[in-house]
């Protein structure tokens, strides 16, 4: 549950839903993130962007699992979508 000051997994979770991203019950926080990187296109990619940009310079704490999950899924995924759709 978020509080004013930590992001945890079930934030995380519910803002991907909340975004229209389907993600499994009981899902940990970088199964979630694999599901929201599945099958990006450029509406997706700007949806998840915002939020990871959101989460960031919040003054909330993130928890460690879901900082851990956001750096090894969504934002590796989001570099090699925007390099493979520019130019």
């Amino acid at each position: 549950m978020m509080y004013a000051d930590l992001i945890d997994q079930e934030d995380l979770l519910s803002q991907l839903k909340a975004l229209g991203f389907s993600v499994p019950p009981g899902a940990t926080a970088e199964q979630a993130c694999e599901c929201a990187v599945r099958g990006l296109n450029n509406e997706r990619a700007m949806e998840l962007r915002t939020m990871v940009k959101q989460m960031y310079t919040s003054s909330a704490s993130i928890q460690p699992a879901v900082r851990q999950a956001i750096d090894k899924q969504l934002l590796p995924a989001l570099a090699q979508y925007q390099q493979s759709h520019s130019a």
